[in-house]
């Protein structure tokens, strides 16, 4: 296995970036990051290779995200995710209307208040496949469950957000 820096180096911004997406904070993604690459360490000499090196820090992440979503209930999630969001807007938007910057925020706190209502291994489920990408196969390796599951997990996360958004009429 690789020495611990080169693993950090690899795959700092993944697991930053998949934390936060769980807690759309940056000081708590950044503490979650930071006890990710702790347990790393403390573990990567017993790293079995039953699944890549990648599939193994995905889970571990997703774990400790899930750990720390339930160990405090956050009422100010959003917090970065709206910085990014509205500086987002500035940069991309030609058209510089604090009206339509405002609707936008709104928009995206909206789409993550959502997604905060699913279930953990939903919303897990959801992030991993639409916003990091992976694959169906790679999302059940890091969560530990079957492709189906996957599928599963992912067919009710999108119902229940359908749901949510015809009945609270937005």
């Amino acid at each position: 296995m690789q020495d611990f820096l080169a693993i950090y180096e690899a795959h700092k911004d993944l697991v930053f970036s998949l934390a936060f997406h769980h807690v759309q904070n940056q000081e708590d993604a950044e503490e979650i990051m930071q006890d990710v690459f702790l347990r790393i360490h403390a573990k990567h000499k017993d790293f079995r290779e039953e699944s890549s090196l990648k599939t193994w820090i995905y889970r571990i992440t997703v774990n400790r995200c899930i750990d720390y979503l339930r160990s405090k209930q956050r009422k100010d999630a959003l917090k970065a995710l709206f910085f990014f969001a509205e500086k987002n807007t500035r940069e991309n938007n030609t058209w510089n209307h604090p009206g339509f910057a405002l609707e936008q925020q709104e928009s995206v706190k909206f789409i993550f208040d959502e997604i905060n209502k699913l279930s953990p291994q939903q919303k897990s489920a959801l992030l991993l496949v639409k916003i990091e990408g992976l694959s169906m196969k790679e999302c059940a390796s890091v969560l530990g469950i079957s492709e189906k599951a996957v599928e599963s997990l992912l067919s009710r996360a999108k119902s229940k957000l359908k749901i949510n958004i015809i009945f609270e009429g937005k």
